[in-house]
């Protein structure tokens, strides 16, 4: 039997699609005119090339990217959905031929990402997504991704976060984290290992006996809480929407040890902890052991995926986004610990973007004694790279290239004109004379496209040694000839800049853009202005952290018709013991719900106390362990009582929530949905269920009353494939192994134990789902998508799930009105395919497009 063949790709041949197969939607990436004269004559003169390397440079540069992926999850987790790849789509791939005779190359690791969970493929997008002989293996990419366990990521953005050396235990923040690939490599590296911790932790309280665990299991890292992660990663993003899209991408790897915020990176809020037991008077604030800094670039980088740059690049993209980066920069070293590390990354290859920061950030804080460039080329020893330049020109709004400010200086004046559209000093190399000119800049790295058929990345990573306080930026002004400017003139021009800057702190509109002439620094306290209606805030974060004020965010109420409050419980009392309301520092009610000055409004995050009766039913129905802590539970309503959902979260998440209610901090998400609300058949019904994303953190501590153990793969492929199996009369035992248990277990929710025996490669994964025991039936408590991606998986089954209840229902008129059976499993199979991001009353997940780009005013800013 002879190739399937496709015609089109990286060669250059047709785009129509195989015979039969109708019109592939798609233009050619080669028609498209991959030419821009100031960006070639920039780059062939900014970059240090041979002629031989410069003609690579830009052949690399006008291919099509290759796709590129990441397994994700645990190790463990992420090896099994590998070997799917490279044992039953890979070995079909290599059977499909080119237009040109040459077989098609299945994916390969790529050689410098640890364990070789990346991969790399040449063949287009297009022709995977429509050419029939890739439609098992688009399946598999659609079905793993869509539950998580295949992050559609490109290689370079992969990078930074393998540099920052995130151990277990530790705090990490994701400054400008959207869309949230980089992200999720950091919550890996918080949890790694404590899968295999909690295992060996739970053995030897007595528990999980059987259960086999790796002897090399090292207890002493992160074994504070059980096994259970300690560390933190809050990832930020200045636009909400975006923010949502954190949400989207990172809560299906089910941690209680994320936050997503929504703030401008440039004017990131102190986190406030919970005062020091020594020293009660005294606030203690959040400082980070790592810092992800991949701010908004230019993004020339990405010129192989976003072919609309050969046409809209202009040498301004990059300066307008100069003086915003530095300031990223130079907050995310100020909230940094001393010995904690920054990585500083662009998608972009501009030295005004990349180097040019590092320089002035460095001199802000302080110069080299206080932050130092630390070396990696012992990293990543299979990545090729080049170092970063001590020597750059800049091209202007108009397309002329400078060598050095002094040239700058010397035109102004020269001809008595202006410096040229938002050319800066902090933009060119420093002068000898300069503290920073003997900076390590060669231990920056910089990744070309055409070394290793990749898109162009700049990456470097900083120390923090000292505790500094930031120095304000400098003005940018022009050089005045002193024989034609009078004393007079030079008063009256510096007392408008006084004045500027004064309207500039208050918050007003200022004839100065404050990137350039007006003195602002993230150090400086400033005072808002009241106003009569609204307090505006005007202030940037201090760099003394312990010092840092309260941040105020505007604020309006929402009236009471537009949106109906749910009673309080003080509401409830007699109108002669009514308290008055308790009062934040912004005069707004702690339990009414106000809306910010920018129309997001987010449900609060209020915590259950221990004793709290739904707490306590809960630990009762499920013989929960003394052992789980139970303080750490949470709603998102205001008024603080369990509604629809239930949240857990870890401790620290808990001490950060609470410390900074009403201090205009804007969390967004944060804790894992453990708990959901059921309709249940009887009283002796615990009515709320154990949600499958908190499964496995609760599992080991639920009595064995609640559990049910499967190690035969037809039993659970049976559970996967039709919902609602009965076990009237004698079908019980058609659930094989788990017959007996099923028939003879409570009602209501209980953990399902998948335990294989190792024998099948295919079905060899330890899990724990939620099962659901109704009168007759049981039920498996999983959203559709991921049943589907189960069967694909471990049987390679991709016909639909069977839901008998419904037909049978159908058949008879009403059945779901009679019989509340039927009812409360519709239900059932419905609730966990529900994503809440934004509280218990509305899904607010905002979809977006992972790789769009951004436009701030009138410069483009790429998103890696």
């Amino acid at each position: 039997m002879g190739r399937k063949k496709f015609r089109g790709g990286r060669k250059g041949g047709s785009n129509r699609a195989p015979r039969g197969e109708g019109p592939v939607p798609y233009r050619s990436y080669n028609e498209i005119v991959k030419e821009n004269k100031n960006l070639e004559k920039y780059y062939n003169s900014a970059l240090p090339f041979e002629d031989e390397e410069k003609s690579q440079f830009w052949e690399a540069l006008k291919r099509e990217l290759p796709n590129s992926f990441r397994f994700c999850g645990s190790k463990g987790h992420a090896l099994a959905v590998k070997r799917l790849l490279e044992t039953r789509y890979a070995p079909e791939i290599v059977k499909i031929e080119r237009y040109d005779g040459e077989p098609v190359q299945a994916p390969q690791p790529v050689p410098w990402y640890p364990d070789q969970l990346a991969y790399s493929m040449n063949t287009p997008k297009h022709v995977i997504r429509k050419f029939p002989p890739f439609a098992a293996f688009q399946k598999f990419l659609v079905s793993e991704t869509t539950v998580g366990n295949i992050s559609r990521q490109e290689v370079v953005s992969m990078i930074p976060p393998l540099l920052m050396d995130v151990e277990p235990g530790m705090t990490v923040l994701d400054l400008c984290a959207a869309p949230g690939s980089k992200a999720a490599q950091l919550l890996e590296m918080v949890h790694a290992g404590e899968e295999a911790r909690i295992r060996k932790f739970m053995q030897s309280f007595g528990e999980n006996k059987s259960e086999t665990v790796d002897e090399d299991v090292d207890l002493s890292v992160d074994a504070g809480d059980d096994g259970r992660a300690t560390g933190l990663l809050i990832a930020n993003d200045a636009d909400y929407k975006r923010s949502h899209m954190l949400v989207h991408q990172l809560k299906r790897l089910s941690s209680p040890n994320l936050l997503v915020t929504n703030h401008d990176a440039t004017l990131y809020p102190a986190i406030k902890l919970p005062p020091h037991p020594d020293h009660p008077e005294k606030g203690q604030y959040l400082k980070f052991d790592r810092i992800l800094a991949d701010v908004p670039c230019s993004g020339d980088g990405t010129l192989r995926k976003n072919v609309n740059l050969w046409k809209d690049w202009q040498p301004g993209n990059a300066l307008g986004l100069h003086l915003t980066q530095v300031r990223i920069l130079v907050r995310a070293l100020q909230m940094l610990k001393v010995g904690g590390r920054v990585v500083y990354s662009t998608c972009s290859m501009n030295p005004v973007e990349n180097e040019a920061v590092i320089v002035s950030a460095i001199e802000r804080c302080g110069g080299p004694s206080k932050i130092k460039i630390i070396d990696c080329k012992d990293r990543l020893p299979l990545l090729k790279r080049s170092p970063g330049m001590h020597q750059w020109q800049i091209m202007d709004k108009s397309g002329r290239i400078w060598s050095s400010w002094e040239e700058v200086q010397q035109h102004v004046l020269t001809t008595e004109g202006q410096i040229p559209g938002k050319l800066t000093e902090t933009m060119f190399p420093r002068p000898d004379t300069s503290d920073c000119s003997g900076l390590e800049l060669d231990r920056c790295m910089r990744v070309y496209a055409h070394q290793q058929d990749t898109g162009g990345f700049f990456i470097t990573v900083l120390e923090k040694t000292e505790e500094f306080k930031a120095k304000p930026e400098a003005r940018t002004r022009a050089p005045t000839n002193t024989t034609s400017s009078s004393g007079a003139d030079k008063a009256e021009t510096e007392a408008k800049i006084e004045i500027e800057e004064k309207k500039a702190a208050l918050g007003e509109p200022t004839d100065v853009l404050p990137t350039v002439g007006v003195k602002r620094t993230l150090d400086d306290e400033v005072e808002t202005k009241p106003d009569s209606k609204k307090q505006k805030t005007a202030s940037p974060p201090s760099e003394n952290l312990e010092a840092q004020p309260e941040i105020v965010p505007e604020t309006e109420q929402v009236p009471s018709e537009s949106k109906p409050e749910e009673p309080k419980a003080e509401e409830v009392k007699t109108e002669e013991a009514k308290p008055e309301p308790e009062t934040t520092q912004n005069n707004t009610q702690t339990d009414r719900k106000v809306k910010p000055s920018d129309g997001n409004y987010e449900e609060p995050f209020k915590y259950l106390p221990p004793d709290h009766h739904v707490i306590q039913d809960i630990q009762r129905f499920y013989k929960v362990s003394p052992r789980f802590p139970s303080d750490r539970f949470m709603v998102r309503n205001a008024t603080g009582e369990p509604a629809k959902a239930i949240y857990y979260t870890s401790a620290l998440l808990r001490d950060i929530l609470s410390e900074n209610e009403g201090r205009g901090v804007k969390f967004v998400h944060g804790g894992v949905k453990m708990f959901m609300k059921q309709d249940a058949p009887s009283a002796e019904v615990c009515r709320w269920r154990i949600q499958s994303e908190g499964m496995p953190i609760i599992e080991g501590y639920v009595g064995p009353e609640r559990v049910v153990r499967l190690t035969n793969k037809e039993t659970f492929r049976r559970l996967l494939k039709e919902m609602f199996p009965k076990f009237i009369d004698d079908d019980w035992k058609k659930l094989n192994e788990i017959g007996e248990r099923a028939k003879e277990i409570g009602m209501g929710c209980c953990i399902l134990i998948v335990e294989p025996d190792g024998s099948d490669p295919d079905f060899s994964e330890r899990m724990v789902l939620p099962l659901w025991k109704s009168f007759h039936s049981l039920n498996l408590m999983l959203p559709k998508e991921d049943r589907s991606a189960m069967l694909l998986r471990v049987f390679n089954d991709t016909s639909p799930v069977i839901n008998r209840t419904l037909k049978e229902s159908a058949k008879q008129e009403g059945a779901s009105e009679a019989d509340p059976e039927t009812k409360d499993d519709e239900v059932l199979e419905d609730a966990p395919a529900i994503e809440e991001a934004n509280g218990e009353n509305e899904t607010t997940e905002q979809p977006g497009e992972a790789n769009g780009d951004e436009v701030a005013g009138d410069v483009e800013i790429a998103t890696n």
